[in-house]
């Protein structure tokens, strides 16, 4: 027997039933889910197990590996940089990370780099797997790395990229690793659980990812990655993954800021409590309201040069588009960023609203039958706000 674990006030019952639905009839495994409306959690429930045996129940304190759910979180610090005076997000990457400036890179500003516009989706030079683990060899290998579009011109998603590249110019701003700003400067003082580098004393708490069960219609995936060679290929397996690495003690202590993540659904929708409310939640200030504003203004929007779909972006974060990877309300506002397998975070200033999912259950959907796990939450959670 299913249990559902948690708290939901009486008002958003619908959104119990749909995480309980998800179990039933989508495959869940453990998932938790969260909502705070105007600062105040009126949904945290959780359920299942946190390993393929079923023999570890999921809890409110297990967290999971979240894929690109992790992008918002360091678009996040890097919008606090530039709030204080110490990033400009116009100024030059070079500024900050003179190397960077090789192979007609020298003028790409730092906006771009956020907004999936500098034309690095992938690194060219073909590395070994241990790479994507070692800091300085993948932000080397992006700074020698030429363009493989004239920059500014289109935009594409920077799958992995994206978080080494913002990383290393927040490490040379600010002198931290983008884990360890997260950390000091968001998460610690918000009481809020979200890793970028899980350290060994939270090893316990991590749930197994599953890999997603077959499907008999082809997927994105199978476009994507049906040319290794080519930039969308590699923009994935260069540096290459192994199926069982998110599951690793050394995939969890790395920093890989652009997917590996690690959180719970109340610690991702925490986060975005505070920036749905202008930046604050409960005495803590992360961005001041005019900052919000600018970093959700529209910066790239269209087909995407790597996923073939259309998608929108602000600086940093990702956009709601309907019926597009990130469909999670009537807000054209809506703003945050999904992962792969299923997981989300995303906060709706209008409605002063925060949501965050996590699932251990990856799943990929198909152009007949879609992942409707978010969205089905996602519109129980606004029904109630009706």
């Amino acid at each position: 027997m299913l249990t559902i674990d948690g708290h939901c006030e009486p008002r958003f019952t619908a959104v119990r039933e749909a995480f309980f639905h998800n179990f039933r009839e989508h495959g869940d495994v453990g998932a938790s889910v969260c909502v705070y409306l105007d600062g105040e959690r009126v949904v945290d429930c959780w359920g299942g197990h946190a390993d393929p045996a079923r023999a570890r129940p999921w809890t409110a304190d297990t967290v999971v590996s979240v894929a690109s759910t992790t992008k918002g979180m360091v678009a996040l610090c890097a919008h606090m940089l530039a709030e204080r005076g110490k990033l400009d997000l116009d100024a030059p990457v070079a500024r900050y990370w003179p190397e960077f400036g090789q192979a007609g890179k020298a003028d790409i500003p730092v906006r771009w780099l956020l907004s999936h516009r500098a034309g690095l989706p992938a690194i060219r030079r073909p590395l070994p797997a241990e790479a994507l683990l070692d800091w300085p060899t993948m932000a080397a290998a992006l700074a020698e790395t030429e363009p493989w579009w004239t920059p500014g011109s289109r935009h594409g998603y920077h799958a992995i990229t994206f978080g080494h590249l913002i990383g290393e110019v927040i490490r040379r701003v600010d002198g931290r690793t983008v884990g360890a700003f997260l950390r000091q400067e968001v998460t610690d003082p918000l009481r809020a659980d979200f890793f970028i580098g899980v350290p060994e004393s939270e090893d316990a708490r991590a749930a197994t990812v599953l890999p997603p069960p077959p499907v008999t219609e082809p997927t994105i995936w199978d476009t994507i990655l049906a040319d290794p060679e080519s930039m969308v290929g590699r923009t994935f397996l260069n540096p290459p993954r192994s199926a069982d690495l998110v599951n690793t003690r050394a995939w969890r202590a790395a920093e890989v800021p652009a997917a590996n993540g690690h959180t719970s659904a109340r610690g991702v929708a925490r986060v975005y409590a505070a920036l749905a409310r202008g930046g604050e939640l409960d005495g803590v200030r992360l961005l001041a309201p005019a900052t919000i504003e600018r970093a959700i203004a529209e910066q790239s929007s269209g087909r995407d040069a790597i996923l073939g779909v259309p998608t929108r972006f602000g600086t940093g974060f990702m956009l709601g588009t309907r019926g597009g990877l990130f469909d999670c309300g009537p807000g054209r506002r809506t703003f945050g960023h999904p992962g792969r397998g299923g997981s989300i975070g995303f906060a709706d200033p209008d409605a002063r609203l925060a949501f965050g999912y996590v699932t251990n259950q990856y799943v990929t959907g198909t152009v007949h039958h879609p992942d409707r796990r978010v969205s089905t939450q996602a519109a129980a959670t606004y029904r109630a706000l009706a």
